[in-house]
């Protein structure tokens, strides 16, 4: 599997610009890749404002990434604020190269900025099929639960979309190669950098890991995008030779 990762500043509450952003920088991508990932909310960054920028599923940026992916052949995915049925949800959206979608809308809803308050939480697990890998869609402050990440599903890898700010980033750079090593997985965590309309600053240090822990690509600070690779055989191997997922805990999971 060959991905792209995007780490980029957000321009805040301002999807237009924010999606010509993302396009420039997707359409500087000459090398062929699979799938590119962008940040949490990356249309409007992390706002807690929804009813001024929230979207239907048929408007303009879900629209623009179908369009993409279509254009480009590549799977593409991040979170953006969508309205539905009244409420508004912070979801993350696969779309294939053929501009079918799969959501994933965020079921740990970060209570330190109030986030419960003004969205709906997502009450589903989703573990997308796409080129013979099994992805599991998870969205930043997601990665402080575990037991909802734990592979019962042998998934092959775990997606992190986030806004993941300054102060507590040595905590997402942890918990990032824990869920690698725990779960098997190989895992991509893609984060902002910049600073955001509620003064918040974030670093960045978007990575990628294998399931051993090690760094595929380690953080960094800069806005840029990264391309690598993942080799699925190299990984069921190692599966197969340690067995430690024959060994977790079995366990119900209670919404």
């Amino acid at each position: 599997m060959r991905v792209a990762l995007i780490q980029s500043d957000i321009v805040w509450e301002n999807p237009s610009e924010n999606r010509i952003n993302f396009e420039e920088k997707i359409n500087a991508i000459h090398e062929t890749v699979d799938l590119i990932v962008l940040p949490e909310m990356f249309s409007t960054g992390f706002t807690m404002n929804p009813s001024a920028v929230a979207e239907t599923m048929d408007e303009k940026t879900v629209s623009w990434m179908v369009a993409l992916a279509k254009k480009k052949n590549v799977a593409i995915t991040g979170s953006l604020v969508i309205t539905e049925n009244g409420n508004y949800y912070n979801r993350m959206l696969f779309v294939f190269p053929d501009g079918t979608i799969q959501k994933y809308d965020k079921r740990h809803l970060f209570s330190l900025a109030k986030e419960e308050a003004v969205f709906t939480r997502g009450n589903d697990k989703v573990i997308v099929n796409y080129k013979d890998w099994k992805i599991c869609l998870q969205i930043c402050y997601d990665l402080r639960f575990p037991v909802f990440a734990r592979n019962v599903e042998n998934y092959d890898m775990l997606i992190y979309v986030a806004s993941w700010p300054k102060p507590r980033i040595n905590a997402w750079d942890i918990l990032l190669r824990a869920r690698a090593v725990e779960n098997l997985s190989y895992v991509i965590g893609v984060n902002r950098v910049g600073t955001d309309g509620s003064q918040l600053e974030y670093l960045g240090h978007s990575q990628s890991i294998d399931y051993h822990g090690n760094y595929v690509v380690e953080p960094f600070e800069n806005e840029s995008v990264k391309i690598f690779s993942f080799d699925k055989n190299e990984m069921l191997e190692t599966r197969l030779k340690l067995n430690f997922l024959n060994d977790k805990d079995r366990f119900e999971l209670i919404s």
